[in-house]
């Protein structure tokens, strides 16, 4: 990486029509983000086989097809020298946890950062993880929250900030709400407060933010790259599918707040 720099590919696709789909999608995005110079490349949430949404028919978790996917998605980062975090999920202990699967541009499996902050309609279907890891590919440091944690639960990102992340990762699955306006725009004031709440995630920990969700018509939330001063440095037209690309200067990321945080004894 010269200067710091590192360019990000995010995969804003649409939610897959199967768990094969799904692994034909993440192949096609990988080698479409490495032709395009990316050195990483992050999936939404659960992509394969698909997130377990309750207006969504995805097959009964598999692991044989877990660990086929798992298997050839490395393979495809070797073969294109660039780092995948794959959002998949995993049996443990007989439970299903949503996780973010990391992969390096060797195509070794660095580790699972399983979702530990589930959202209350979440808990008939996945179990929560119990701990937080910290990833490293080359010179770039970060962290993962997974959707809802990242939202709504600060110290998820801090945690990872506090330890070095100059990058927080944040795989999403988010489709239209009821009474959602459909934003034309990234974090229009009359919209839900999820786009928001990444823009503070940046600030109070003065590390970017990459979050990336499926595309589909309505959703309140898109793919984004938020710079550690709040500012946008580019996000993705919402619903439109495509990858999203682009350079950051992890040099921008100091970590001060995060590491200036002393937290309240009440």
């Amino acid at each position: 990486m010269t200067h710091g720099l590192i360019r990000v590919a995010l995969a804003n696709l649409s939610f897959p029509a199967s768990p094969e789909a799904s692994l034909e999608a993440v192949f096609k995005a990988v080698a479409a983000a490495a032709v395009k110079g990316a050195q990483i490349i992050c999936f939404p949430e659960c992509f394969v086989p698909g997130y377990r949404a309750p207006e969504r028919s995805v097959a009964p978790a598999d692991p044989v097809f877990l660990e086929r996917a798992w298997t050839a998605t490395a393979e495809v980062a070797a073969e294109n020298n660039i780092a995948v975090i794959l959002g998949t999920e995993r049996i443990v202990d007989d439970g299903l946890r949503a996780t973010a699967l990391v992969i390096d541009r060797r195509g070794i499996r660095v580790g699972f950062q399983d979702k530990v902050q589930l959202d209350p309609s979440e808990e008939s279907t996945y179990s929560p993880g119990s701990e937080r890891l910290l990833f490293s590919i080359d010179d770039l440091r970060f962290g993962i929250v997974i959707c809802h944690e990242g939202w709504r639960y600060p110290e998820t990102s801090r945690w990872a900030a506090r330890r070095g992340a100059q990058v927080i990762f944040h795989p999403q699955f988010h489709e239209r709400e009821d009474g959602g306006i459909g934003p034309s725009r990234f974090a229009d004031p009359d919209n839900s407060f999820h786009e928001k709440a990444l823009l503070c995630r940046a600030a109070e920990n003065t590390c970017f933010v990459v979050s990336v969700n499926c595309a589909s018509p309505g959703s309140p939330t898109t793919s984004v790259i938020v710079k550690p001063d709040a500012t946008v440095l580019i996000s993705q037209p919402h619903g439109l599918e495509g990858l999203l690309l682009a350079d950051i200067d992890l040099s921008e990321a100091t970590g001060l707040f995060a590491l200036r945080y002393k937290a309240l004894d009440l």
